[in-house]
């Protein structure tokens, strides 16, 4: 069975109004695009993506997602006019070799990273889509067997402006069966630790983790931690600069909370650097960064090193997600999942059935592939929308 096409779309879906609050008080860069104060990355105000579809010549077609939250375009481009050429007539059973040589185009000019990984990324993930709608088996099996068909799971993020109705919030997932919960902070210490106060007031059976998005200086996160510490908190995600793997090593034999980081990172050569130096107590690989086949290789990495993985998972939508859910099954040393309420639903409207996400645990799609069924007509649909916006 070989591969006889491959197709891009980008796609810009509108936020709701909750979601574009958090982004009011940012600064415009561009049309769409927002940088908000202490966060230093550009956000859009809309969820941007690409998705890519890979079709055997039989038809049978398998789909993929990159995390590109600005400028899909990019990668998109890099699919079309780099990697799809050299797909096309390759054995549509065997994603680890296609990878192989796909990563091999660029890998010598420095293009393991950056817009050329999150495209080998999305092509991946659909590889591995295809492959196991051919073998009649979802992704979990080919990559070894499931270890669990429930995954543990964290509400990511009380996207609210103030202290008190972040409280509010926690306290409403706490009803709904929430045990854990990620607050993405940054804003100084004394103000993330009273966000951790209100939020464990407010909802004291919750377990709290904070995210402080590169914020810190390794004084400033390492009495964040200490703070934490004394909160009972869960862990510190990423708190220096993402470049710094010494500060990081440095607050990681220190911090008396675990230290996690990942997401800036997409390759085994990474991820290897900054576990040899001890940088992380948790790893956080992202599928939609990493795709299926690295993301495997990085867990292995980790669990040579004793280091549990708890996927990132951001603004992508259904297809990373089952993505990162049939990753994460086939875990052995999985700490948690991370699970976005917004961009979840958002992601529904590309599927014909939902991915049945809660905010404690999240069953694996069943089926053969992802286990997921994209909605290809609401695809196209939303692509051509989105080359208005």
């Amino acid at each position: 069975m070989l591969i006889c096409d491959v197709e891009t779309f980008i796609l810009k879906v509108a936020a709701d109004d909750a979601y574009l609050g958090s982004l009011r008080d940012g600064s415009a860069i561009g049309p769409g695009y927002t940088v908000r104060e202490p966060w230093r990355s550009l956000y859009s105000d809309r969820f941007e993506t690409l998705l890519v579809k890979v079709t055997a010549d039989d038809g049978t077609a398998g789909w993929g997602e990159a995390l590109a939250p600005v400028a899909p375009e990019v990668p998109g481009l890099i699919v079309d006019l780099l990697l799809a050429p050299v797909l096309r007539g390759m054995d549509a059973t065997r994603p680890r070799p296609a990878w192989s040589r796909l990563r091999d185009l660029m890998r010598e000019r420095g293009h393991l990273a950056g817009y050329q990984a999150d495209a080998l990324a999305a092509v991946d993930i659909a590889l591995w889509d295809l492959a196991g709608k051919l073998a009649g088996r979802p992704v979990a099996d080919l990559l070894g067997g499931a270890f669990r068909t429930e995954l543990p799971a964290y509400v990511s993020g009380l996207p609210r402006p103030s202290d008190a109705a972040r409280a509010w919030l926690a306290r409403d997932w706490a009803n709904r069966g929430a045990t854990a919960v990620k607050l993405h902070l940054g804003y100084g210490v004394e103000a993330d630790l009273a966000t951790v106060d209100a939020v464990r007031g407010a909802a004291p059976a919750l377990r709290v983790a904070v995210d402080a998005h590169w914020a810190y200086s390794l004084t400033e996160a390492l009495r964040l931690a200490e703070g934490l510490a004394e909160r009972y908190g869960w862990f510190l995600e990423a708190p220096l600069a993402p470049e710094d793997v010494t500060g990081h090593a440095e607050l990681a034999g220190r911090s008396p909370v675990p230290i996690a980081a990942g997401e800036s990172l997409r390759h085994r050569y990474e991820f290897r650097q900054w576990l040899d130096a001890g940088a992380m107590a948790i790893a956080q690989p992202d599928v939609g960064r990493t795709g299926i086949t690295e993301a495997m290789v990085i867990a292995e990495l980790a669990a040579a090193r004793h280091v549990p993985v708890a996927p990132h998972h951001s603004t992508g939508l259904a297809v990373a997600l089952a993505a990162g859910l049939h990753v994460a099954a086939a875990i052995e040393l999985l700490e948690v999942f991370e699970y976005q309420p917004v961009s979840t639903d958002v992601g529904q409207r590309i599927l014909r059935a939902p991915v049945a996400a809660g905010p404690a645990r999240i069953p694996l799609p069943p089926g053969p592939g992802l286990g997921v069924d994209v909605d290809e007509e609401a695809v196209r649909t939303i692509a051509e929308e989105s080359r208005t916006v």
